[in-house]
């Protein structure tokens, strides 16, 4: 016994000197932006995540690159990984000094068996720490436009869940108290359940006429709220062939959706819009359509790589204080040129006396990221367009360099000469086809498809067809601009809306337009 207790002290001792930690981050009902700063800094330096089904899984592209990603998601039926089992990889990982995340729906320690592993955490001697997070109890029925209390109407909320473990032999919910209590009762996970809670509330003494809502998927682009009481909800519910995950909420407060009801009165609320996109920019068109209501989702179809020949740019750069203009054409290619130019100079002054010309708002501001002002901007966001304003200035034998990407359309090169200056085209990037489902869109197409899919450019039309995705009935598509309209139908593509204002503002635009005209 004594070299058992000898033996087992040692290995307490050595797991606490494991630099290991793991953080058991509450995710929140699934809006992103409703995670903690904590947990996303937590998630900014995970060796390993371990996520949950209820937590989304765009999460996950806060953590780093090379950061492993087990999923550990339990449904009805369905365990991806037995409880034990999820414990064991927390403790293992954890022991072997990496930094763990275990990203959970809602708040961790609100039946989320938060509390088990944590337990299993501390009996292996092991440093863990708790990241709270917004349960959908009540950031969830926010959303939904029902607040759990209200000075005038109660000041008491009763939490409980409508799911027990299978090897329970009897029910520890006290349908008596939670019916005699005062105030708003939620019951979380209890959704396969619902007519018996609900029939044992109303035989423990609560109103059949008790207003009562259910809300589906609370705080995601696909919400679902439905509304009846006490006595009405289980028929209302399987008659909608209401789906998990839901929550239900019985009180007065319901009533106050009415006129609370602010996510689902969004324009563009329950519109499926696919955004094909690189993922790094994805993220300003998919934030602008959510603000609006719409269930955005990343589909990308094409990554930058650099060019496959640098020779050009190189030499460019090398002589970059001889141009007198230096054009571009897109985001990517600014930043491909700054990046790099930074890289071979370490004074902003060094680009000597060039102007810049840019097209589009958004080329234009990311000129201003890297404090340089935009000399040349025109009315439309099209090389035409900015051939015009050339032929109003004297460009003749002015050295001009276009860095852009390789293959790019000719006529601006071409025009340009044509007009007496010395033009350098040279490529700075290229867009390829994105060969991996690093979001998970493309199977969210296949699956679930989309009322609208948008095409920021020539070339993610060009390869999202290369896709061979079945099209949905119904699909609707949206154009940037004319260069991507003419592409997309070359390529058979409809073009059901383009852009007036071609760039990513003004596309938003003409889709609120389409769906609200």
């Amino acid at each position: 016994m004594k070299k058992n207790a000898q033996t087992g002290a040692r290995e307490l001792k050595g797991a606490k000197k494991s630099r290991g930690i793991c953080y058991l981050v509450g995710a929140g009902p699934g809006d992103p932006g409703l995670l903690t700063l904590r947990g996303r800094e937590c998630l900014s330096r995970a060796d390993v995540v371990i996520y949950d089904y209820l937590s989304n899984q765009e999460l996950l592209g806060f953590a780093p690159e090379g950061a492993e990603k087990i999923y550990a998601g339990k449904i009805a039926g369905q365990h991806a990984l037995h409880q034990e089992e999820t414990n064991a990889l927390l403790v293992n990982h954890t022991r072997a000094g990496k930094c763990v995340v275990r990203l959970k729906g809602g708040d961790p320690f609100l039946f989320g068996r938060g509390g088990e592993e944590a337990a299993a955490l501390a009996a292996a001697g092991l440093r863990f720490e708790i990241i709270p997070g917004v349960t959908s109890a009540i950031g969830g029925l926010a959303y939904a436009g029902i607040p759990v209390t209200h000075r005038l109407r109660n000041s008491v909320l009763t939490i409980f869940t409508g799911h027990e473990g299978p090897g329970k032999e009897s029910s520890s919910i006290d349908y008596k108290a939670i019916a005699a209590a005062p105030g708003t009762k939620v019951m979380l996970m209890g959704l396969k359940n619902l007519a018996t809670v609900t029939r044992e509330l109303a035989r423990a003494g609560m109103a059949v006429e008790t207003p009562a809502a259910l809300v589906r998927c609370a705080s995601m682009a696909n919400q679902q709220t439905l509304v009846g009481t006490l006595g009405t909800l289980a028929s209302l519910a399987e008659e909608a062939q209401f789906q998990a995950p839901a929550l239900a909420v019985f009180g007065e407060v319901v009533n106050l959706r009415e006129s609370l009801n602010w996510f689902e009165a969004r324009p563009l609320f329950g519109r499926r819009i696919a955004v094909t996109r690189t993922r790094r920019q994805a993220g300003g068109l998919i934030e602008a359509l959510r603000e609006l209501g719409a269930d955005a989702y990343e589909l990308p179809t094409i990554r930058i790589d650099p060019p496959a020949d640098k020779t050009a740019f190189v030499e460019a750069l090398a002589d970059v204080r001889g141009y007198d203009w230096i054009v571009f054409t897109s985001p990517n290619g600014v930043e491909a040129f700054f990046n790099a130019f930074f890289a071979a100079y370490e004074d902003a002054r060094d680009l000597g006396g060039a102007r810049l010309a840019v097209i589009g708002n958004g080329t234009a501001k990311k000129v201003r990221e890297y404090h340089y002002a935009v000399d040349l901007i025109p009315k439309e966001f099209v090389a035409e367009s900015l051939l015009k304003e050339f032929k109003e200035l004297n460009v003749e034998h002015l050295r001009i360099l276009l860095p852009r990407a390789a293959g790019a359309r000719e006529v601006l090169a071409v025009e340009l000469e044509k007009l007496g200056a010395i033009v350098d085209d040279v490529p700075v990037y290229q867009t390829v086809p994105e060969t991996e489902d690093v979001t998970g869109g493309i199977k969210r197409f296949r699956d679930e498809g989309a009322d609208m899919i948008t095409f920021t450019s020539a070339s993610t039309a060009t390869h999202f067809t290369a896709l061979g995705l079945p099209m949905p009935e119904g699909l609707k598509t949206a154009s940037i601009g004319p260069v991507t309209s003419a592409e997309m139908r070359s390529l058979g593509l409809a073009v059901d809306l383009e852009s007036a204002q071609h760039d990513i503002p003004g596309l938003v635009d003409a889709i609120l337009r389409f769906y609200i005209a």
